[in-house]
């Protein structure tokens, strides 16, 4: 087998990055951990390979969408279809492993959304049936401009139409290589302010569907359309919207 990475690196952020985007990890060294050592049990460096102690890290601050990520339905809405939406700890495990379809969207201009048309289309042209549960990822090319300043304005984002023909054909979980499923927030909110009615901004996002989609993903370019498996199992984060995962599709040699 081979496997390819469609996470982002987890890294602390630069200096000035607003709280709701930044990361912050604390690493501390081996001559640190010799020192806890020294302390707690009374072995002296001298009793330690190489005189160190064990290098450990402490993640200081990290927002559950800050990084390559996985969200759950309880992030659109506390109510889902009438009931109450699900956290990321409660969504069946075997929506995170399955077969991998890639849809290439990368002719998508910025703010022109992925419609059920063009998802039809694209189907058609790799010669690829839609079963459930398989894991559709949108591959836009945006992952270019992550950890850019504007990263967050890059995208053509997923209709809330789009999204339920997804889901009628059985997907539960899907993912795009952008900051966000829908439009660019900016853009969303411009038309919404527009039309002044609710249900334009964060359309696909509260589409009123327990599904859970995939965000800030990095080289699906290197994938077949498909032919591949995706591991995409979310941290277990006790009533969270949404954890990092570390996504992986795992393609035959």
């Amino acid at each position: 087998m081979r496997a390819i990475d469609l996470s982002a690196t987890i890294r602390p952020s630069p200096e000035g990055t607003p709280d709701f985007l930044k990361t912050e990890i604390a690493y501390h060294s081996h001559a640190e951990g010799a020192a806890d050592i020294k302390a707690l049990f009374g072995v002296s460096q001298e009793l330690l390979r190489n005189r160190e102690g064990w290098a450990v890290d402490t993640i200081t601050y990290l927002g559950t969408h800050s990084s390559t990520h996985v969200d759950a339905p309880w992030h659109y809405n506390s109510l889902i279809q009438g009931k109450r939406a699900f956290t990321i700890d409660e969504l069946p495990l075997e929506w995170f492993f399955g077969d991998g379809i890639k849809l290439d969207m990368t002719a998508k201009a910025e703010g022109d959304p992925v419609t059920t048309a063009d998802i039809k289309n694209e189907l058609a042209r790799v010669s690829y049936t839609l079963k459930p549960l398989d894991i559709v990822l949108v591959n836009t090319g945006r992952d270019i401009y992550y950890g850019e300043p504007d990263y967050i304005f890059k995208g053509c984002g997923v209709t809330a139409e789009a999204t339920h023909w997804l889901y009628d054909q059985g997907i539960r979980v899907m993912g795009i290589d952008a900051w966000g499923w829908d439009l660019p927030l900016d853009k969303e909110a411009e038309k919404a302010l527009q039309k002044g009615e609710k249900g334009v901004f964060w359309a696909a996002h509260q589409a009123d569907l327990s599904y859970s989609h995939m965000e800030r993903l990095i080289n699906l370019g290197e994938l077949p359309s498909f032919g591949f498996k995706v591991a995409c199992f979310p941290l277990k984060i006790e009533n969270a919207s949404a954890a990092p995962a570390r996504i992986v599709a795992i393609l035959p040699e």
